[in-house]
């Protein structure tokens, strides 16, 4: 088959209707996240943990954000890949070197060696077990219901953090946080082998889709800087790391100790928040195939602008914060089955992974300042209002950036029952 010339228009040999294989890649695309993520948890668990033996908090606060820095630059790589090989050998090897990070990590008797372990190795399995590496490879399988198996499937990232981390904070309750990375690393190389094995029909799919050559890594990347719709995308995605991974998951249970509040009612908030969290993940990729997406995502962004006038109100009222860990819940990582949806419809298939993956970064990149910025104008001031206010007036930026979406068919809804015509763009 000739490919089409355009970068940006995906053909039929990338658009391989098989609802079976998305529902398996889901399946362990879920699983897969629930690990990566509740890793990248882990080193929250033993930074009190690791004072305690003396190694510097403000050391292993920056393993954490130079970890998030090189997820940024590996997110594109990984895209781009995903591209042309399709999702086997970066979910395989992912899985391998997270692996091989916690492994580093277990066997650390000195802090700097978090460095090469968390920072650097793991970092790297990070960046390739991630959410955008899901959500495409589930879009290269399948046309129909697209935004509600994208949501089930990166819903594993907080499903970890409701379900694993507990049993983390378990296993290191005696102070012997190595036994926690190692299980982690074990449940790593166990995925790693069952996704070897499990896609293999999605390794001959790729194989077949990618026997021509096409477009080459900076025309595709050309192509893409060049398009609105894809500014619009990254600069949102941005903000909404600023807001989410930055504000939020960095600062909250700060802000709530700030505030006066008992640490574990605010943890049980911050827990309440991360289980709501799933079911909003999981109902939004359920409305990505049904409603208006550039409307929707809009709606998300102002929902949480929202979110922050209640946190700005929450003082010491415990209950004002619940309601906040209810309604953010709702919205905290459902834009990712939406933006991945309009990603597929407006810029194509072809460049899904290396789009996914710049989006990715820019949201890594905003949640890294997000945490920086926030934590220095709480010490500069002794006050977040500065930063839940930035929060505010950015989420509400990120919707309107999204209304100037041109709002085309949704692709899951529109080409369900049928196949992609040779020549056909997916609408």
């Amino acid at each position: 088959m000739t490919r089409d010339a355009s970068p940006l228009s995906p053909t039929t040999d990338q658009i391989v209707p098989h609802q079976a294989t998305a529902w398996w890649i889901a399946v362990l695309g879920f699983l897969a996240l629930a690990v990566s993520f509740s890793a990248r948890a882990a080193l929250s668990l033993a930074m009190p943990l690791w004072a305690k033996e003396g190694w510097s908090l403000a050391f292993t606060s920056g393993v954490g954000a130079l970890a998030l820095t090189v997820v940024a630059l590996v997110a594109p790589l990984a895209g781009n890949f995903l591209d042309c090989r399709g999702p086997r050998p970066i979910l395989v090897g992912g899985l391998l070197t997270l692996s091989l990070g916690m492994i580093i990590v277990a066997c650390s008797h000195q802090s700097w060696l978090l460095l090469p372990g968390f920072s650097l190795v793991a970092a790297i399995g990070f960046g390739l077990v991630a959410q955008h590496v899901v959500a495409t490879a589930i879009a290269q399988v399948t046309s129909t219901r697209r935004g509600l198996v994208t949501g089930l499937a990166t819903s594993g990232s907080t499903a970890g953090q409701l379900l694993l981390v507990p049993a983390l904070a378990w296993l290191m309750q005696d102070g012997n946080w190595r036994t926690g990375f190692a299980a982690l690393a074990a449940a790593g190389l166990i995925l790693a082998v069952v996704a070897l094995l499990w896609l293999k029909p999605v390794a001959r799919q790729a194989r077949a889709a990618t026997t021509e050559s096409g477009p080459g890594l900076g025309l595709r990347l050309g192509a893409l800087v060049r398009q609105p719709v894809f500014q619009a995308l990254f600069w949102s995605f941005t903000i909404c790391g600023f807001t989410t991974t930055g504000a939020i998951e960095t600062h909250l249970l700060p802000y709530a100790a700030w505030c006066g509040l008992p640490p574990l009612p605010s943890a049980a908030a911050y827990g309440l928040l991360s289980g709501v969290n799933l079911l909003g993940m999981i109902a939004v990729g359920w409305l990505t195939d049904r409603l208006n997406r550039p409307l929707l995502l809009a709606s998300i962004y102002v929902l949480r602008a929202g979110c922050f006038v209640l946190l700005l109100a929450t003082g010491s009222n415990l209950e004002i914060l619940t309601i906040f860990a209810v309604v953010f819940g709702l919205v905290d990582y459902a834009t990712v089955p939406v933006t991945a949806s309009l990603v597929a419809s407006h810029l194509g298939l072809r460049v899904m992974g290396l789009a996914m993956g710049l989006i990715a970064a820019g949201h890594a990149l905003g949640g890294a300042a997000g945490a920086f910025w926030g934590g220095w104008v709480a010490e500069k001031y002794n006050d977040y209002t500065l930063l839940w206010q930035a929060s505010l007036a950015l989420a509400l930026l990120a919707g309107v950036i999204i209304l100037l979406l041109p709002g085309k068919t949704n692709s899951s809804h529109a080409t369900a029952g049928r196949s992609t015509q040779p020549g056909e763009s997916i609408p």
